[in-house]
């Protein structure tokens, strides 16, 4: 019984996957391109001695080569209802060359968030969260790894190395699977979207959030652009 139960979920499952939408788009940017910052690591000369003393930049503002923009959270900020079960795989989280990777990433309330120390030298990861408890917690070591999560859906919770001041990094947490964060490209992909009017919200930490409303019908492709100005 419990075999069949399984394969008739498994079945709906792939149903409704095969008859959903997908969402994909681009991230403009307009306007005066701002010069690129870099990141002054003199406080720790074991993060220098990892860029062979050479630049860093920061990944605040990332315009593309093709006037793009990276790193934007894409995300159903309305239209869905019922619940979405919560991945079993985690999302990795990585502190390398004194810096987080990645800079904006996704995931689903309840997902475990695995938090690596891949540098030679002591970081400690502190969350901000508003809407959930946070976590402080140091690595010292090398290869240290520790899983968190998060109870509550907020965007976005900020996150920073209380060692490294340059250090951060944010986090999107959702009660639902959909969403992206645009890449090297600008774009981004938003898949198994069921039909439906939904609202669109492109969020970047410094030039804020856009939102976009888009009809999504089964087995449907939508795009979704839009355009940030630099200031």
């Amino acid at each position: 019984m419990r075999i069949l139960l399984s394969l008739v979920i498994v079945s709906a499952l792939l149903v409704s996957m095969a008859s959903a939408g997908t969402v994909t788009g681009k991230i403009s940017f307009t306007g005066a391109k701002p010069s690129v910052a870099k990141i002054k690591m003199n406080a720790d000369p074991k993060c220098v001695k990892m860029h062979n003393g050479k630049d860093v930049e920061s990944d605040a503002v990332v315009v593309n080569a093709n006037g793009t923009l990276k790193n934007v959270f894409i995300y159903v900020k309305s239209g869905l209802s019922g619940k979405f079960p919560v991945p079993s795989s985690s999302v990795t989280f990585d502190q390398q060359g004194c810096t987080y990777h990645p800079h904006v990433l996704g995931m689903m309330v309840g997902q475990k968030l695995e938090i690596k120390n891949s540098d030679p030298t002591l970081h400690n990861v502190h969350s901000l969260a508003k809407n959930t408890k946070g976590f402080n917690v140091a690595q010292p070591k090398q290869g240290m790894k520790m899983t968190q999560t998060f109870d509550k859906s907020e965007v976005m919770v900020k996150v920073k190395c209380e060692v490294h001041n340059w250090m951060n990094a944010w986090i999107g947490v959702l009660d639902h699977p959909f969403f992206a964060v645009s890449d090297d490209n600008g774009t981004f992909t938003i898949k198994n979207l069921p039909a439906g009017d939904y609202e669109l919200e492109a969020w970047h930490e410094k030039y804020g959030t856009q939102t976009m409303k888009v009809k999504v019908g089964a087995s449907d492709s939508k795009t979704a652009d839009f355009s940030f100005t630099g200031k």
